[in-house]
């Protein structure tokens, strides 16, 4: 074999794995046949907070007078927004081939697919074709926006690489679907001047997150002006002289409205068509590679991690299932992956963080719980920060003190989030957290507040 270890793609997954891989004296390449650190690095988690970022600081300049500061706004350049925000991006993928190489990573540029379970085929951008062998194969080929029937290939509608290479802000800008990537742009263009709808086809925007996070957050965008537009679908999107014209259904009527653009943001699809994976019989389903909690194949020597994988789509997620194939592989013990502690974050405007069970959830699960809620308006350092807007919601099991569940949105809390992780994680109880010393004025107070509301021994509220 010429490797022990051969990982396709190079995203916060693959690049990780092979790191370790390295590190445990496995001799490992990596195939990419685009930017080194995949999309999260190039086109996603980093470039769209650059993005979020330039939104947070005009706000601030916008309200500076209630910080007692008088300023003139300027103008948005928004094309030194995108710059900065490539900037990062290639500052980052050029870290990523640096670590790559210092830990003495074979790369390979180009296009892989199976030839046989222990080797590959490696096209490149000028049709070379070479081939190489290893013991063990990692997919980490990463996923797409999924695309949506009825709709136009239009420069008028863009997912988000196109976002974020925007060159003018438009008017009236239509985001499909609210997840993470949709309500995130959606925080942007409206901050930065766009009359932004937001479409969902669910009842409630950020459907996967506890449903007083999702009725916060849409009463902070419909405050904003964002129009939100839940239980609708949408039919087709129609050119209309410069504009188009997008067909929305809800349950009870049709509703036919213009825009200048459209965002699309209604999930991912795993890059696994030209895999050849039918030659070796990988299983699949639903446009992602079957795994078990160990990111197993049902072939011995494949394992597949991240977004070719199974959701959540996250990029943390990706990077402990890359460094636990690569121990697997390496002859370690290792804990299988267990979802329910992977912290999820959205970066919107108010932040959103959370772990584990919904309320919801928890009711149909049949766990008796307390809740404690803490409102970051009692928070001194969120009041002296500005960011008095949001709360934190623990769910805790009634008889054993366990966390269930953690919600949190406001400005911040994705920093807060990873408390919780690590509580789950080294199965820490609410006497543990009540009897620990939080430092002030810190926001990390509210957690404490929080779980002390579950006992009603709360302080500041």
């Amino acid at each position: 074999m010429d490797f022990d270890l051969v990982i396709i793609g190079s995203g916060p997954g693959g690049y990780v794995a092979a790191i370790r891989g390295a590190q445990l004296g496995l001799k490992v390449a990596v195939v990419e046949k685009d930017a080194l650190g995949g999309v999260c690095l190039n086109w996603g988690c980093i470039p769209t907070k650059s993005f979020l970022r330039s939104a947070e600081v005009l706000k601030i300049i916008k309200g500076s007078e209630k910080y007692g500061i008088k300023s003139k706004l300027g103008d948005i350049d928004i094309r030194e927004v995108v710059k900065r925000s490539r900037s990062i991006a290639k500052k980052l993928s050029s870290g990523v081939e640096y670590l790559l190489k210092k830990n003495k990573v074979v790369i390979f540029d180009g296009e892989a697919s199976f030839k046989t379970s222990k080797s590959i085929r490696i096209t490149s951008k000028n049709n070379v074709v070479k081939e190489i062998s290893s013991k063990n194969i990692c997919i980490a080929s990463g996923g797409r926006p999924r695309e949506i029937s009825g709709v136009p290939n239009s420069s008028n509608v863009w997912f988000y690489k196109e976002a974020l290479q925007v060159d003018k802000i438009p008017n009236k800008l239509l985001i499909v679907g609210s997840g993470a990537i949709g309500v995130e742009f959606a925080s942007f263009f409206a901050q930065m001047g766009s009359e932004v709808s937001v479409l969902e086809s669910k009842p409630n925007i950020l459907p996967n997150e506890d449903l007083e996070v999702s009725n916060f957050v849409e009463k902070q965008f419909l405050n904003r002006g964002i129009k939100i537009y839940k239980n609708h679908s949408l039919l087709s999107l129609k050119q209309k002289g410069s504009l188009f014209e997008a067909e929305l259904k809800s349950e009870n009527k049709m509703l036919s409205l213009d825009f200048e653009k459209a965002i699309l943001a209604v999930g991912i699809v795993g890059n696994i068509e030209n895999l050849n994976l039918e030659s070796i019989n990988i299983n699949c389903s639903n446009g992602s590679i079957v795994v078990d909690e160990y990111c197993k194949t049902n072939v011995d020597n494949i394992y597949a991690i991240g977004d070719v994988a199974s959701p959540p789509w996250l990029a943390h997620k990706a990077s402990h299932e890359g460094i636990s194939v690569a121990e697997q592989i390496a002859g370690m013990n290792v804990h299988p992956i267990k979802k329910d502690r992977i912290p999820a974050c959205t970066y919107c405007d108010p932040e959103v963080a959370s772990i584990g069970l919904t309320e919801k959830e928890a009711v149909e699960k049949g766990f008796e719980f307390n809740i404690g809620m803490f409102p970051f308006s009692a928070n001194g350092k969120a009041m002296a920060m500005g960011y008095e807007n949001g709360f934190i919601k623990t769910i805790i099991h009634k008889a054993t003190g366990e966390f269930l569940g953690v919600h949190m949105v406001g400005m911040g809390v994705t920093e807060l989030i990873h408390n919780y992780a690590l509580a789950k994680e080294a199965e820490i109880i609410k006497e543990n957290i009540e009897n620990t010393i939080f430092p002030h004025p810190t926001l990390s107070e509210a957690i404490h507040e929080s779980v002390l509301k579950a006992s009603d021994r709360e302080i500041h509220i």
